[in-house]
């Protein structure tokens, strides 16, 4: 049995049910493996008091420090965030609020390995940990945790030496194992490791029907992610302001929502675009199958889940060379990779519109993304680290 602690930062609680759903997939997975008994860790980050009871640090401070979340034993210790640091003091408050609750852990469940599932604050952190208690850690890199605390000038070097010095790395994508290396870390201790999609729940429905429940009637696009400003979707807003007849639908929440609204009135667009607010992840299929096209215009990932995701339910996707694209437009099926502005997505939109792909085809791309090859890959890297350090010992 495989007794693994997992650690991440990024993970869905009852404030914030759509926050690093994928992490809770991936780690939900193995913690149904036959041979795993897993504990999960997802620390919280307040900054001090009185601010930690105010905005939107208060839901998080009233969540319990203790559960069971679908099934698998969860600790949220609290650690410090402190404002104006640019994150620079996170991993070592982080592991000075782990230390005693791993402590407490170990004395009834002995975690043979830290699985870091985020890179940064927690695998810094993880490796103070692993160290501490004589066991492997692995770190997964997904995106932001390399584009942006990977090259922050206060956290770099922390990013850095973490992936030097942990046991094994994890990569959502080829694209990611190079931007790992550019840092620094070494290649050949970086495994990739994609993203799954659950082909059950994502796959192609009656597409007029779902269309009609939308009360749209014509060529429909939809984007998925946070209204931030990295995921481009003013560019995708202008792409489809130049598509008469074309509606978009954009799901997801975020600061840059006035931004966006101001646009779309400015354009004269309101009656074909709509932002959709935050929408479950349950949710998503529906509007994923009556979709033409995903079209997501970020300027930088990882691999995102949203991409998979639209082609397991037969809609092909638009977005730029940006992290493990070319990792998932394999054939014309899959959709178009295009330069990240508003022309070069219009371009590519209306070419698909033009000449849709069958959905089926579209879906057979999507079809090496599981959630099973994504278990068993992780069981083995976990394993394999274990082993090694058992015989390193030995």
């Amino acid at each position: 049995m495989l007794r693994v602690l997992t650690l991440s930062s990024l993970f869905p609680d009852a404030s914030r049910p759509n926050f690093g759903v994928f992490v809770e997939r991936q780690t939900l997975g193995l913690a149904a493996h036959p041979d795993v008994e897993l504990k999960l860790v997802a620390p919280l980050g307040l900054p001090p008091w009185p601010l930690s009871r105010r905005g939107h640090y208060a839901p998080l401070a009233a969540l319990p420090s203790h559960e069971a979340w679908k099934g698998v034993e969860t600790w949220r210790p609290r650690f410090l965030n402190l404002p104006g640091t640019n994150g620079s003091f996170h991993p070592a408050m982080l592991t000075r609020a782990l230390l005693p609750l791993l402590t407490r852990i170990r004395r009834d469940f002995a975690f043979d390995v830290i699985d870091a599932s985020f890179f940064f604050p927690d695998g810094p952190a993880a490796v103070a940990l692993g160290r501490y208690f004589d066991v492997p850690v692995s770190i997964k890199a997904r995106g932001a945790d390399i584009h942006h605390w990977g090259r922050s000038p206060a956290t770099a070097w922390q990013v850095a030496t973490a992936g030097q010095t942990a046991d094994g790395l994890l990569a959502v994508s080829q694209a990611m194992k190079a931007d790992m290396t550019a840092l620094g870390i070494p290649a050949e201790r970086i495994r990739v490791h994609h993203t799954g999609v659950d082909l059950a729940r994502f796959a192609p429905r009656d597409q007029t029907a779902e269309k009609a429940s939308l009360g749209i009637g014509g060529p429909l696009v939809v984007a998925v992610g946070a209204l931030i400003p990295r995921k481009g979707h003013d560019l995708v807003i202008d792409a489809v302001a130049a598509l008469p007849g074309v509606y978009l639908q954009i799901a997801g929440e975020g600061p840059e929502r006035p931004r966006l609204a101001a646009q779309i009135a400015r354009l004269g667009i309101g009656d074909r675009v709509k932002l959709l607010g935050g929408v479950a992840h349950t949710e998503l299929p529906p509007l994923l199958a009556a979709a033409d096209v995903m079209a997501l215009a970020s300027s930088s990932e990882g691999l995102a889940n949203a991409w998979v995701e639209a082609l397991a339910s037969g809609t092909p996707i638009v977005i730029p060379a940006a992290g493990g694209a070319a990792e998932v437009v394999t054939s014309p099926a899959a959709g178009r990779i295009a330069e990240r502005n508003a022309s070069a997505f219009a371009g590519a939109i209306e070419e698909i519109l033009a000449a849709p792909p069958p959905r089926e085809a579209v879906r057979a791309t999507a079809a090496g993304f599981t959630w099973e090859a994504n278990t068993a890959a992780l069981y083995d890297h976990l394993s394999e680290l274990v082993a090694a350090r058992s015989q390193s010992s030995g």
